[in-house]
Parts: C-alpha cells; sequence; structure tokens
C-alpha cells in the first residue's frame, strides 16, 4: 500500500471538497478543480476535515492506483490554495516572446513569430527572458510549459533556446580550430 495514502488527506480552512459519486470537487481561493475517480476500485470518504482513501479490493490494479489518487487528490487541494508556477528563461540572441491578448507571441530565430494560445485557466507572463506559467491544475499548467519549452529546445553547445528555471544543460566543447 502506497504512503500517501494511509495517512488521512488534511483539508486546509477555505477549501470545500464534495464527493458526489465518482466526481470529486474541491472549491478553494483561487478557483474550483474536478475530477472523476474510480469509486469501484477505491472508496474516498470525508471524515472529520479530511479525505480518507481505502481499497474496495485487494488486488494490484487497486494497490497501485491508490497512491495515484492520494498524489491527485494533494494537487487539487494545492492548486485551489497556492496555485503552481513554472518559469521558462528564453535565451538566444533575438529570442523573445510577449503576450499579446490570449497569445503567447515568440521571436525564436524561426523566419516567422511562433504563436501559442493560452489554454483557459492558464495565466503566463513574459518579461525579458522569462516565461511564467501559473495555474491552478498541475497537470495543465505543466503541459503547457512543456509545449512552449519543445518549440525551442536548449541546444549543447551555445545553450539558446528555451529551458526551465534550474534545468542543467550539458554543454559541448564543439570543434576546435587547427
Amino acid at each position: 500500500m502506497s504512503r500517501l495514502s494511509k495517512q488521512p488527506i488534511a483539508i486546509p480552512n477555505g477549501v470545500e471538497i464534495t464527493i458526489n459519486g465518482n466526481d470529486v470537487a474541491v472549491k478553494g481561493p483561487k478557483g474550483e478543480l474536478s475530477r472523476s475517480f474510480k469509486t469501484d476500485v477505491i472508496s474516498l470518504e470525508n471524515k472529520d476535515g479530511s479525505i480518507v482513501l481505502d481499497k474496495v479490493t485487494d488486488t494490484v490494479f487497486a494497490r497501485a492506483l491508490i497512491g495515484t489518487y492520494a498524489s491527485h487528490l494533494m494537487n487539487m487541494i494545492h492548486g485551489v490554495t497556492e496555485g503552481f508556477e513554472k518559469k521558462l528563461i528564453v535565451e538566444g540572441v533575438g529570442f523573445r516572446s510577449e503576450v499579446k491578448g490570449k497569445n503567447l507571441e515568440m521571436a525564436l530565430g524561426f523566419s516567422h513569430p511562433v504563436i501559442m494560445e493560452i489554454p483557459e485557466g492558464i495565466s503566463v507572463t513574459a518579461e525579458k527572458n522569462v516565461i511564467t506559467v501559473t495555474g491552478t491544475d498541475k497537470e495543465r499548467t505543466m503541459q503547457f510549459a512543456a509545449q512552449i519549452r519543445a518549440k525551442k529546445k536548449p541546444e549543447p553547445y551555445k545553450g539558446k533556446g528555451i529551458r526551465y528555471e534550474g534545468e542543467i544543460i550539458r554543454r559541448k566543447q564543439g570543434k576546435k580550430s587547427a
């Protein structure tokens, strides 16, 4: 059994959790999230200001899911209270980014600007060479940050491209002149 699911998940003040059959809705100061869970495998109960997870049947599938469900619930609670943030650094001569309305427009050395539509529920800011992606849903926020990075991955010789803050790029030496 997962160590995450052995302890009840505490519900902080200002957060409401509604369990309605397979659907779980979490409402907090930053927004509202909902997700469907397989309640025929894992049971969810709201007891004394915390959520208790338990396996309905002791199968390999249930043991695999119980930790995943606990992690999803903790991410939902963290998202509606504090939110998630990912910073990307744009490096390169002439590389720049700016937010225009609901689009993120980037100049990445191509013959055309790269335009990405910002999904609903996610906010993006771009100052100088830093793009900040914030949102309440961890999966959608991190997925959009990964899609931005995929437009121009950092190359190993000069380090040009888009990288995450704190990401270390292994550098190569390059050609030596004779």
